[in-house]
C-alpha cells in the first residue's frame, strides 16, 4: 500500500498540533507578506494607509478564520481513518479556498478603488495568489509535520528505553519487564510491574493507567502521553490495543465475552467496566488470545 493510502498518525491530528499549526501558519505568512509586499506588483497589503489598512486586516481575519474552522473539522474527523491522500487534499483545499478568498479581495478592492486593478485580471491575481498561498500555507504544514514527527519518534524511543531507568532494585535476568512511562517532555512518570497493570485508557493528549498498587487496590495515574506511543513501545508484550480508545493487559483479562454490540474484555474488577473491543481491532486481538 502507498503512503497515501495509510492511516495519518495521531500526531498530526491532535488538538494542541493543530492549534501550533494554524498559529505557526499565522506567523509565517505575516513574516512572509510583510517581507515579500514591498518587491511586488501583486500584493495589495498596506499597514500605512487607512482602506487598505482594513481590508487587510478583514481579509487577515476572514483567512485565519476559514483556517481555524477547517481545523476544527479536521479535529473532529480524526478518528475516522484519516488517510494521507485525504489530508493532503484537505491542505490543498485550504490553500485554494485561501487563494480565492486573496484574489477576490483583490478584485473587490480595485472595483473600490481601495486598490490598483491588478494586471491580468481575477485569473491573474488567482494565480500568485494560489503561490503566496502555497508559500504561507504549505510550507508551515511541512515543517509542522515534520517538527511533530520527530518528536513524536523521540517520545517512542524514549518509552522504548525503559531498561535504562536507574532503581534502587536489582534487576534479576528472570525477573518480568516492567512497565515504563515518560510523559511527552521525556520525564519518567510511571513504573511498574506488567503484572500490576490493567488497562490504559486515552483521554485526549492524556493517558490514564488503571493499575492495581502495593495494597491490591485499583487506582489510576494519568499523564500526557499519546496512547499510539504506548502501542508501538511495548508493541510485543502482553499490551494489546483493542480499541482506539483502550490498551489491555492480556494477562489480567478475566473473560472475553460476545454480545450484540461485539465483543468485551471484562477484567473481573466490580469497579472497572466491561471494555470493547471495536472492530478495527477485533480480528488483532482475537488473535492474540488464541495464540495464547
Amino acid at each position: 500500500m502507498s503512503r497515501f493510502g495509510e492511516q495519518v498518525p495521531g500526531y498530526l491530528l491532535g488538538k494542541q498540533q493543530l492549534i501550533a499549526t494554524v498559529a505557526f501558519t499565522v506567523l509565517c505568512s505575516l513574516v512572509f507578506l510583510c517581507l515579500a509586499a514591498p518587491f511586488s506588483d501583486n500584493l495589495w497589503f498596506s499597514f500605512t494607509s487607512l482602506k487598505p489598512f482594513g481590508m487587510t486586516v478583514l481579509y487577515w481575519l476572514v483567512a485565519v478564520l476559514l483556517l481555524s474552522l477547517s481545523k476544527v473539522l479536521m479535529y473532529s474527523r480524526r478518528m475516522r481513518r484519516f488517510r494521507f491522500a485525504a489530508y493532503f487534499f484537505w491542505v490543498a483545499a485550504e490553500i485554494l479556498v485561501v487563494a480565492l478568498l486573496y484574489a477576490a479581495f483583490n478584485i473587490y478592492g480595485a472595483k473600490s478603488g481601495i486598490v490598483a486593478m491588478p494586471e491580468g485580471g481575477f485569473s491573474k491575481s488567482f494565480l500568485n495568489a494560489l503561490l503566496y498561498s502555497f508559500v504561507c500555507i504549505g510550507v508551515p504544514h511541512a515543517v509542522c509535520g515534520m517538527y511533530f514527527a520527530l518528536q513524536d519518534k523521540d517520545n517512542t524511543i524514549r518509552v522504548m528505553n525503559y531498561g535504562n531507568v536507574v532503581s534502587d532494585v536489582p534487576v534479576q535476568p528472570h525477573e518480568e519487564k516492567r512497565i515504563t512511562l515518560f510523559d511527552n517532555n521525556g520525564v519518567l512518570k510511571f513504573s511498574i510491574n506488567s503484572e500490576s497493570l490493567y488497562f490504559i485508557e486515552s483521554d485526549d493528549n492524556y493517558i490514564q493507567v488503571w493499575y492495581r498498587d502495593s495494597n491490591s487496590e485499583i487506582k489510576k495515574y494519568m499523564l500526557r502521553c499519546r496512547l499510539k506511543t504506548v502501542e508501538e513501545s511495548f508493541a510485543d508484550s502482553d499490551l494489546v490495543r483493542c480499541h482506539r480508545k483502550y490498551i489491555v493487559n492480556l494477562r489480567n483479562v478475566n473473560i472475553l465475552k460476545s454480545g450484540k454490540d461485539g465483543y468485551q474484555i471484562d477484567l473481573g474488577l466490580d469497579s472497572i467496566a466491561p471494555i470493547p473491543i471495536s472492530k478495527t481491532y477485533e480480528q488483532a486481538v482475537l488473535a492474540r488470545f488464541n495464540s495464547r
